[in-house]
């Protein structure tokens, strides 16, 4: 793809789930293939289970680090509730990929945010193409619910401008010097957030 068109990904959740984690690791991939690169956060009390907010915006030349509402190609929610409270950022046929937890966060118990019945349900009513799956079940499976950060960017690599095994070289070269051991559990889980992705995207593959 093109680097003229500028990619604009906003990830959402709970702190403590890694959502500035994901935000750094697409910002230093992206870097590494030749974009220019933007990134905005937003932490309410993020080591106390408040909301986070990453904004990533990269491509050719990129002047604002903030994605304006609408036009989001893509909202990663570690969170499920979080994906329907910024679910309107996204761009007319953007994605969002959204795992299935449900946490509640600050802004609910002070009243500033009802938590929905069904929020993913809430977002397909509003016309919003959601791939939904429990990428903490995956996480245990594996044996390390920490992997849920890997198994959602696996999740949307097949939906970014560069190869998929970019992002998880960026991903996996983190451990190599330090913990070698947790590489080939993370190259896993990003293969197993790839597979969850197209399920969710298609679910007659899931029969």
């Amino acid at each position: 793809m093109s680097t003229d068109i500028v990619t604009n990904i906003l990830v959402c959740g709970i702190g403590g789930q890694g959502v500035m984690t994901a935000a750094e690791i697409l910002s230093q991939t992206a870097i590494a293939k030749g974009f220019d690169v933007k990134k905005s956060e937003v932490a309410g009390m993020a080591q106390r289970g408040g909301v986070v907010t990453s904004h990533v915006r990269f491509g050719r030349k990129v002047y604002s680090p903030v994605i304006t509402p609408g036009t989001a190609d893509i909202l990663v929610a570690f969170e499920v509730a979080e994906g329907s409270r910024w679910a309107d950022m996204l761009r007319p046929g953007g994605v969002a990929m959204v795992n299935t937890i449900r946490l509640t966060p600050p802004v609910v118990s002070i009243g500033l945010f009802s938590y929905p019945d069904d929020p993913v349900a809430q977002m397909r009513a509003a016309g919003v193409t959601v791939h939904d799956f429990d990428a903490g079940a995956i996480a245990r499976d594996l044996g390390d619910l920490r992997l849920v950060n890997t198994i959602m960017l696996g999740a949307i690599a097949d939906l970014l401008p560069f190869p998929a095994a970019d992002l998880e070289e960026q991903i996996v070269g983190r451990f190599r010097a330090r913990k070698p051991a947790m590489v080939a559990v993370n190259e896993q889980a990003f293969a197993a957030g790839r597979r969850a992705a197209a399920v969710a995207g298609h679910p007659a593959m899931a029969i």
